[in-house]
């Protein structure tokens, strides 16, 4: 982020009144809260932008000093408080020039916490919400094609956590609760690299269950639109197997989720 920062005032110490009260220039606090961030001294360059908040708020440059809260939390990895300030900035401020970043501190700041596979995903889901809010709303700023490319990779990241416990399922023998999983991102996550697969285990789910139909379609759909995949070729040998062969059934919730889907 850019930061222009103004030279300043003469006599930078906080100036009190008869009753104790900090009357310091809301311009004076904000430069001296940019120098300090300049420096490295981001904990004490929040702290002064705090101030300015308490001492001068709704002025234009307690407006200044929330977002550059949000910057500096950001940069020192506080990303909890950046998240807190962004919000407050982009509720406070919504038709600022400014709220797009604000929002894209706010998706940047889950994004940095995003988990391994293995763990919670709530955050990723916070980011998700972030990311598409972002391009939602402000579409045409500097930071929506970042945001495009975030929100494609956290997809990736959210279908690949239900693969994994939809797997778990599978080997479990908890066929409904894997198809459960499996469908999540059939429908919600098309886009991403685990679609093929989900299919493939739609199939292999559905034929445990002897709910041949259902396996006949999603070996179907999986064929259709990725015919060289070797998902398809392991689904298309399982149904063999039992002498049966890949088949669409329009009334299957996995056609209908599937009408109008092009591969990327």
């Amino acid at each position: 982020m850019a930061v222009t920062v103004a030279a300043l005032l003469a006599g930078c110490a906080s100036k009190e009144d008869d009753l104790g009260l900090d009357r310091t220039p809301a311009d004076q606090l904000y430069n001296e809260g940019l120098v300090l961030q300049q420096a490295g001294k981001r904990s004490d360059a929040v702290k002064k932008f705090e101030d300015l908040d308490r001492l001068h708020p709704y002025s234009e440059w307690a407006k200044k000093s929330v977002l550059m809260q949000a910057y500096t939390e950001f940069e020192r990895g506080k990303y909890t408080e950046c998240i807190t300030a962004a919000r407050r900035f982009v509720t406070l401020y919504p038709g600022s020039p400014d709220a797009a970043y604000a929002q894209y501190l706010m998706a940047e700041s889950y994004y940095k916490q995003i988990p391994d596979i293995s763990r919670d995903q709530e955050r990723t889901g916070k980011a998700l919400q972030a990311y598409a809010e972002l391009v939602q709303k402000y579409p045409d700023s500097p930071y929506a094609d970042d945001a495009r490319r975030k929100l494609l990779a956290v997809k990736d990241q959210l279908a690949g956590k239900e693969m994994d416990v939809g797997r778990f399922y599978l080997r479990k023998g908890q066929y409904l609760a894997a198809i459960n999983r499996f469908k999540v991102v059939t429908t919600e996550f098309q886009t991403t690299r685990h679609v093929e697969e989900a299919l493939a285990r739609l199939v292999e789910a559905y034929y445990a269950l002897g709910v041949v139909n259902e396996a006949q379609t999603a070996a179907a759909v999986l064929g259709h639109n990725f015919p060289d995949s070797q998902w398809y070729k392991d689904s298309y040998s399982l149904l063999q197997k039992g002498g049966y062969d890949p088949s669409e059934s329009s009334d299957s919730w996995i056609s209908k989720s599937f009408r109008g889907f092009r591969v990327l």
